[in-house]
């Protein structure tokens, strides 16, 4: 999301007055277009899309801008792809400014990547309502990547007025859109821009991919595109990606990845010639110069693994229009818990490692926007007797014009932690603080109080540095209405925190309660506790419909959008006795084995149109709501049929390891199927899966937790006491009390003792 916010500039291009004065010539917005400009060159005979941009998709939560006399800039970014150019641009603004702002001197000035493109002047008729203008771009001053910012400019008074009025603002509405029609581009066959047609960063919509076989893919194909598919979700990150899968047939309108052996093709390439080598090729599709489809040729499976490995690890080695992937050799083997996208937990990590664009760590204005960080942890990291989570933090900052009560505030997943003073210092120099996240009471130090347990496995850290508005009142001299009238010309403050601030994750223990889907959809886990998932077992089956390899293609690409690694090592196989012999998690797909249909460890199965589900004693509400074993013991069991489509995800442990998981994906019907790839790519869905089984249906995702529950990783047995006893406020009372009457017999055994000794020295005596 954090790139999502800083892409959010970009959106604002030229923009006109009211709909009301949009006839009156006196109000037309200032732009730097003029009418010499030629128009560029394209073909017209290209395809054209329109792409209708809301400000709920691309603006900062919640999608619009608040401006004030503090805080006069926003900005969005957006981006337009490669092969793509702008032909017709069109921003549908909706804003609404203070009743309290003069006309002819409060005006809305928009700009383009720093070039002024509009200016929107506040008029009596718009003030204090809601208005709606369409403004015309011109779209040559769109570019790959592109900035827009608002700076209000307003007034409520002639003179001697005070810019942290509250008196100055302008509302710019979250049902404000950009209008793009955008034209295809022939691209170059060429490997030096991938992964680009294929995946465009600039582009921040959901990646689409179709992946082409000649017919159902055995199990080389299908490991060989669910690499390349992990290797894509590392590139989509945040903005999700599927992976359509076609058997012998084009997809309409849409770049696509071909898998194809010299014994097996489609037949849109009966004619290429047949390879020698592990192969990537680029070329048009047959008929459609504007589609592009990247071709994995080898002469077996192993050829397409190798080709794909290739690209996972070398894709910068790439030019050409085709090109031979001679060999691949792995240097060093990876460690649990190293995935790239995951804070470190073996040693300190710095906050330039966490950062994410350039700038990132530093704001600009009277008042800075804040400063966030997004922090990703295992989610088997067990938090809940720790001490605290030491953040050394390093920050700059321009100095407040008097100790007024600037302050620097700490917040970590929208709660408040601690604030710090921005002192008046006389010298330059860095501040440096030690935060623990979890220390008792606060002394007046610079220590924090955020209880670990508050961590989840993506988390917002956010910086403020809010300065006092006491800088800037006007007034005259003597108090009087006669006189010159003093003011201050407000400057823009600079903050900075140090990208070499760290956060400190180590020594703590890897133990978490099973099963969690909700750790699976959102981190992937357990699968992700190696990011190249080393320890991972996909059981398949031997020529799936084109849904259940979609499926596998979704899922493995959501792992590796979170782990930032590809999927380089996963084992995939369709003989369910393999997982007897195998020391792995298992990621099941399709179906399950009837040896597998265990009543005490399996809550959902589906098989055709029938179901039976499971269903808990009482049902918590909430994905992170602690549940007891009586809540969770099955209640009652209920048998349906129905023709409507049904999915589920189910999670629960393995019968042949009881460190070991197992995570089903299960689906009726072809409608089922599209379900569950939807609810896979789907961030709120995601969310909506935990437990140990999530149904999918038409109206939606419903989760349970039902069953017995289990626990993976390590923890020492006086630990595990420590947390039975934590969890459990009744043990722990009965502990606490048989500890004090043992330590009162003890001390009342040692009192007798010393007492019959003075006895005996008196009598001797």
């Amino acid at each position: 999301m954090t790139k999502k916010l800083a892409w959010f500039t970009a959106l604002w291009l030229g923009v006109l007055p009211g709909v009301q004065a949009a006839a009156d010539s006196d109000l037309r917005p200032v732009n730097a277009t003029t009418d010499s400009l030629a128009p560029p060159a394209i073909d017209p005979a290209a395809p054209v899309r329109d792409d209708l941009r809301a400000f709920t998709q691309i603006a900062p939560p919640p999608g619009n801008f608040n401006l004030t006399g503090t805080r006069t800039e926003g900005q969005i970014e957006f981006g337009v792809r490669s092969d793509e150019v702008v032909t017709n641009a069109l921003l549908n603004l909706s804003f609404r400014p203070s009743p309290s702002l003069i006309p002819g001197m409060s005006h809305l000035k928009v700009y383009l990547n720093d070039e002024m493109v509009g200016l929107v002047p506040v008029v009596a008729e718009q003030a204090g309502k809601n208005n709606q203008v369409q403004v015309p771009i011109d779209p040559r001053f769109i570019g790959d990547f592109n900035r827009i910012r608002f700076e209000l400019v307003g007034h409520y008074a002639n003179i001697c007025e005070n810019p942290a009025s509250s008196a100055i603002w302008l509302d710019i509405g979250k049902d404000s859109t950009l209008d793009l029609s955008l034209q295809k581009l022939a691209v170059k066959d060429d490997l030096s821009h991938f992964p680009e047609p294929f995946f465009d960063a600039r582009d921040n919509r959901p990646l689409t991919l179709p992946m082409i076989f000649a017919s159902a893919p055995d199990l080389g194909q299908q490991r060989a595109a669910a690499v390349l598919a992990s290797w894509f979700g590392t590139q989509a990150d945040w903005r999700g990606q599927t992976f359509p899968v076609l058997y012998n047939q084009l997809p309409d309108r849409q770049h696509a990845i071909v898998f194809a052996t010299n014994a097996q093709r489609p037949d849109f390439l009966k004619d290429l010639p047949p390879v020698d080598k592990p192969t990537l090729e680029i070329i048009d599709q047959p008929g459609n110069k504007y589609q592009k489809l990247l071709l994995v040729l080898g002469r077996d499976d192993n050829d397409l693994l190798k080709a794909v490995q290739g690209i996972a690890q070398g894709e910068m080695l790439l030019r050409g229009q085709a090109a031979t992937i001679d060999s691949v050799k792995d240097l060093a083997v990876r460690q649990p818990y190293d995935a790239p996208n995951w804070v470190r937990t073996d040693r300190e990590t710095t906050f330039s490692e966490l950062q994410q664009f350039q700038g990132q760590l530093q704001a600009d204005g009277m008042q800075p926007a804040p400063i966030s960080l997004t922090l990703k942890l295992p989610p088997d990291l067990f938090l809940v007797r720790a001490r605290g989570i030491d953040m050394d933090i390093k920050y700059r900052y321009t100095s407040p014009v008097q100790d007024d009560g600037s302050r620097l505030a700490v917040n970590l997943n929208n709660q408040f932690v601690q604030d710090y003073p921005l002192v008046n210092k006389r010298e330059e120099g860095k501040q440096l603080l030690h935060i623990p996240l979890v220390q008792g009471l606060l002394d007046g130090g610079t220590q924090l109080t955020i209880p670990a347990l508050q961590l989840g496995v993506v988390n917002q850290l956010r910086f403020d540095f809010d300065y006092a508005s006491t800088f800037i009142g006007g007034s005259f001299n003597n108090g009087t209405n006669e006189g010159r009238c003093e003011t201050i010309t407000p400057v823009s403050n600079h903050v900075v925190i140090d990208g070499n601030s760290t956060v400190d994750f180590s020594g703590y223990r890897h133990y978490m309660e099973m099963p969690s889907l909700g750790a699976f959809a959102n981190a992937g886990f357990p699968f992700s506790r190696n990011a190249d998932l080393a320890q991972t077992l996909v059981l398949v089956n031997s020529r799936p419909p084109a849904g259940e390899v979609s499926a596998l293609l979704n899922a493995l690409g959501n792992i590796s959008a979170q782990t930032g690694y590809p999927a380089l090592k996963m084992q995939i196989a369709d003989d369910w006795s393999k997982a007897k012999t195998t020391d792995a998690d298992l990621l099941m797909i399709g179906r399950l084995p009837e040896q597998m249909k265990d009543d005490d460890k399996v809550n959902l199965l589906l098989d055709a149109a029938k179901s039976w589900i499971n269903k808990p004693n009482r049902q918590t509400a909430f994905s992170s709501g602690a549940s007891s074993p009586d809540d969770r013991r099955a209640e009652s069991q209920t048998t349906i049929s129905s023709g409507g489509p049904m999915a589920a995800v189910i999670g629960f442990q393995s019968p042949f390891d009881a460190q070991r998981s197992v995570v089903a994906l299960l689906a009726d019907s072809p409608r089922a199927w599209a379900l569950l790839n939807g609810a896979l790519i789907d961030s709120g869905k995601r969310a909506a899966i935990f437990g140990s089984a999530s149904v999918i249906r038409e109206s939606g995702v419903r989760s349970l937790r039902v069953g017995d529950t289990y626990w993976v990783g390590h923890l020492p047995w006086w630990e595990r006491v420590w947390n039975a006893l934590a969890t459990h406020p009744v043990l722990l009372a009965a502990f606490a009390t048989l500890v004090v009457i043992l330590f009162a017999l003890l001390v009342w055994r040692l009192m007798r003792r010393v007492s019959r000794h003075r006895l005996g020295d008196e009598d001797d005596e």
